[in-house]
């Protein structure tokens, strides 16, 4: 379910589709790193401003799906214009700060990015650029990353499918505007 803030800028609208908190599970694989299953977090917020706030935690996974170690963590901006032109200013932990640019697609909850800039701090390892899908299908959240350096071409490296995560205030609020006439069975909803 998509709710939409009633304090949510109006530019943000046909992007509303990203707010809340996700969690879920992905794969990581690029040459000289290690390959593992990894688990995420994201929040995309707002504070009634022109920009949706992004933040992205993940981890390793064990073979039992346990937390080993973080992976990555990124934060930064999102902004949509009337063109439906996507712009990103990315922070990662690693020393990498990125400007993504890209376009939102026509009648579907889909944004294609490609990055426009890249700055690295002496720490951080090489890149070069990168590419990023995320989607919103059937109510959750799915991205796929590519990534290159001066040594690899570009290629996949992450992706994840995430469900939106349901706060007891979410069901709280939800259960405020429920039809005063629901069926006092299950059943009913099925007929």
């Amino acid at each position: 379910m998509i709710e939409i803030p009633s304090d949510l800028h109006k530019d943000l609208l046909p992007i509303a589709f990203l707010l809340g908190n996700w969690a879920g599970a992905g794969v990581h694989d690029f040459p000289g790193s290690e390959k593992c299953n990894f688990g995420q977090e994201v929040t995309f917020s707002h504070d009634g401003r022109d920009f949706l706030e992004y933040h992205s935690h993940t981890w390793v996974l064990d073979a039992d799906g346990n937390k080993v170690r973080p992976l990555e963590s990124e934060s930064g901006f999102w902004r949509i214009d009337a063109h439906r032109k996507v712009e990103v200013v990315m922070t990662r932990d690693d020393g990498v700060v990125e400007i993504w640019y890209g376009d939102l697609a026509a009648k579907q909850p889909q944004i294609d990015l490609v990055t426009d800039a890249v700055a690295r701090t002496a720490a951080s390892g090489p890149y070069t650029g990168g590419k990023r899908l995320y989607g919103y299908v059937k109510s959750d959240l799915m991205w796929v990353g590519e990534k290159q350096t001066p040594e690899v071409e570009l290629r996949p490296y992450m992706s994840a499918h995430m469900k939106k995560v349901v706060t007891p205030e979410d069901v709280e609020r939800w259960a405020k505007v429920l039809p005063d006439d629901m069926p006092d069975d299950g059943i009913a909803f099925f007929k």
